[in-house]
């Protein structure tokens, strides 16, 4: 399954190359001395990651002899005080993202380089590498999973109202009419934690403004305030009556589950959604239960505009990676484990436990993906525009602030958005110089 080339922003290279074939780059990560210990702080909180994430470790800890000592914590604190953490006494390995969000602290020499890693890496393409590297040309992270974020729908609902899978933006909104009339939820949507919304902001934009703009917005090269920008939040102004109500007091979890439950038509969000089919089942929800709900579950790429950029359907996918903190108390035994994770049976047994992600190693094992699975790398492979994710492909202390702004819009859709855009840019113009 190819991934495309990446298309290099002004200031920001980010994912998207061929998962090339190529050799097992370790078939044996080899047995450390007895005692090699290592440290690993984690962001893999909800059951099913954090149980997909165990069992890869487990795996590497018996291939290469060396013990992991695990410190998770929820999604929303580990970002909160990661910057805090790395500059404080931080676990050897720790779960980050790629691409800009990862240099923004390798520039501040918070993280070590793992080069000498990935001297031993042909499995994993070379845009996989490039987003995992720094400004300095050095590799920084190992990337293990990606995913795209589209609209997750149970085809089941759509058969039972007679509904295609919508192409354009009117044959969405004619779903979403429909679905309200008959007194159903339309979109799903919980962005209590602050983020979701952001890819919703990211594929208007994509969609209506192509992602070299998309990009360079991010990066600080265009304005918030411009007329572009604008007709974005006027568009989503017109989808916001679709929304489930209460939607910034509503966790992601939840919303997802309402959507397997059937209470909700569709969901824009990550395919990680797919963790969330157990819970929504309930108590006693077993194996089988579970294959059944993500057999009637199906996703399609989020809906065109009639734009020039039609033909470009960008679209998030944003990498997980490990990195290496700059100063580990044990950076062989980090290394090791780091080695390991890289190798395609590692990533395998990741992905076959989280169906809502897949794997980036070209010698992963497929055979054992859902249909869901495999459709999540051919959406990938099909864009032409791959970003990480607003809160990566920009500076964190824009990112963390913009969940702010997002809410207040969601909040009151009907205010003065040029006040509004104005207080964005006004915001970022307060930001200071870079490193």
């Amino acid at each position: 399954m190819a991934f495309p080339e990446p298309r290099a922003p002004r200031r920001i290279t980010v994912l998207a190359t061929a998962l090339a074939t190529a050799a097992l780059a370790f078939t044996s990560i080899g047995v450390a001395a007895d005692g090699h210990e290592t440290t690993l702080r984690s962001n893999a909180f909800d059951p099913v990651p954090k149980e997909a994430l165990q069992s890869m470790l487990d795996y590497c800890m018996e291939e290469t002899g060396v013990q992991i000592s695990i410190n998770t914590l929820n999604h929303e604190d580990y970002q909160n005080t990661f910057s805090q953490a790395l500059q404080a006494t931080p676990e050897d390995i720790l779960m980050w993202f790629a691409s800009y969000r990862m240099r923004f602290f390798t520039d501040q020499g918070l993280m070590g380089p793992i080069s000498d890693v990935w001297e031993g890496i042909d499995n994993i393409g070379e845009g996989f590498k490039v987003a995992s590297s720094g400004n300095d040309g050095e590799q920084y992270g190992i990337p293990f999973n990606t995913y795209p974020w589209v609209v997750i729908y149970r085809p089941s609902v759509f058969e039972a109202n007679g509904w295609e899978v919508p192409k354009t933006i009117e044959e969405f909104k004619a779903i979403g009419d429909d679905a309200l009339a008959k007194g159903i939820v339309p979109l799903a949507f919980g962005d209590l934690q602050g983020w979701p919304a952001m890819g919703t902001f990211d594929i208007l934009n994509m969609r209506l403004n192509g992602y070299d703009f998309h990009i360079a917005l991010m990066a600080g090269d265009e304005k918030w305030t411009d007329e572009r920008v604008k007709n974005v939040f006027e568009e989503w102004r017109a989808l916001v009556p679709y929304l489930q109500p209460g939607g910034t007091s509503r966790e992601w979890q939840e919303a997802a589950q309402d959507l397997f439950r059937g209470d909700a038509v569709m969901y824009f969000l990550g395919t990680f959604a797919a963790e969330q089919v157990a819970a929504a089942i309930g108590d006693g929800a077993t194996d089988e239960d579970v294959a059944a709900v993500i057999d009637d579950t199906d996703f399609f790429a989020f809906p065109v505009f009639g734009t020039e950029f039609d033909a470009e359907m960008g679209i998030d996918a944003p990498i997980d990676n490990l990195v290496m903190s700059a100063n580990p108390k044990n950076p062989e035994a980090a290394k090791k484990i780091l080695a390991c994770v890289a190798t395609g049976p590692a990533q395998t047994i990741f992905a076959n436990i989280n169906p809502g992600l897949i794997a980036v190693a070209s010698d992963a094992d497929t055979s054992g993906y859902s249909a869901f699975q495999q459709k999540m790398a051919e959406i990938i492979a099909q864009s032409g525009g791959i970003g990480q994710f607003l809160d990566r492909d920009t500076r964190p202390d824009f990112a963390t602030p913009m969940q702010a702004f997002l809410q207040d819009f969601i909040n009151d859709p009907e205010q003065d958005l040029d006040a509004y855009l104005k207080g964005i840019q006004d915001f970022w113009d307060t930001l200071p110089p870079q490193f």
